[in-house]
């Protein structure tokens, strides 16, 4: 079986490829691409896959906009940190998802599920409307998703609500996670920076590497850095390099540039 994987973070395009060899060594990776633009260029220049494992939330947007771009014929099994409720519609019409991070198990049984559906695909050369329908039914009802708008964090032992708008970034260190305001307060939060991403706007949070998870209002300058990275300044300051990873490079001046 012929598989391409849509996802941008580079260790969880590593866990799946090994996951996958584990499940069945004669499942095949085909080609990865870590962004709709990529997506779309793969897609363009290959035979169509038997399947595609893609994740919704890319570095430069939701993957659903993939298929408004290039008419897809692969069925998808998604991969997505959002909750079973909002992607009920999917379980119920034969269109797989996974919750983030991915277990074998449940993996191992998307793929027994799509083995039986691929003759079906097969014989229909064309996207099945049904799906079609389905990818713009959960676009809408996560395009309408409600943002976090505070924290509740322990402070002088009692507890105390931060609103986000006041926040300047999230990093993570020691195991750690915390979280900076703009009057330069440092607050420990009870999430995981990836938790803590899909918690928030992406039009005014951007995640610039694993540990770094930044303000639009918090970034002061921006400075070429070695290995065609960038490096922030932000305020408030912090004894941390905030670095823009460099395949997060792009989509972060396409995220300033909105």
């Amino acid at each position: 079986m012929e598989i391409f994987i849509v996802e941008d973070e580079e260790l969880a395009v590593k866990k799946l490829q090994k996951t996958l060899q584990a499940i069945d060594p004669d499942l095949h990776v085909a080609g990865t691409a870590d962004s709709i633009a990529s997506a779309v260029e793969w897609l363009k220049g290959h035979t169509q896959p038997d399947l595609i494992l893609m994740d919704i939330e890319l570095a430069d947007g939701q993957s659903f906009e993939i298929f408004n771009l290039i008419e897809v014929k692969s069925p998808v099994i998604f991969t997505t940190s959002y909750d079973e409720f909002a992607l009920k519609a999917f379980k119920v019409n034969s269109v797989d998802y996974l919750l983030k991070p991915v277990q074998k198990d449940e993996l191992e049984n998307a793929l027994s599920k799509f083995r039986s559906m691929k003759k079906v695909y097969a014989d229909k050369k064309q996207e099945d409307p049904q799906f079609s329908t389905l990818v713009k039914e959960l676009q809408q009802t996560l395009q309408h998703k409600e943002y976090r708008q505070r924290f509740l964090v322990k402070h002088l032992q009692k507890m105390v609500s931060i609103e986000v708008d006041r926040i300047a970034y999230f990093f993570s260190d020691d195991r750690l996670s915390f979280f900076k305001t703009a009057d330069d307060k440092k607050y420990v939060v009870d999430y995981t920076i990836d938790e803590i991403e899909n918690m928030l706007d992406p039009n005014q949070f951007f995640r610039i590497n694993r540990a770094f998870l930044v303000s639009i209002k918090s970034i002061d300058q921006i400075n070429d850095y070695f290995g065609n990275r960038l490096k922030l300044n932000l305020k408030p300051t912090i004894d941390k390099e905030a670095l823009v990873s460099r395949e997060k490079v792009t989509p972060f001046k396409e995220w300033m540039g909105k």
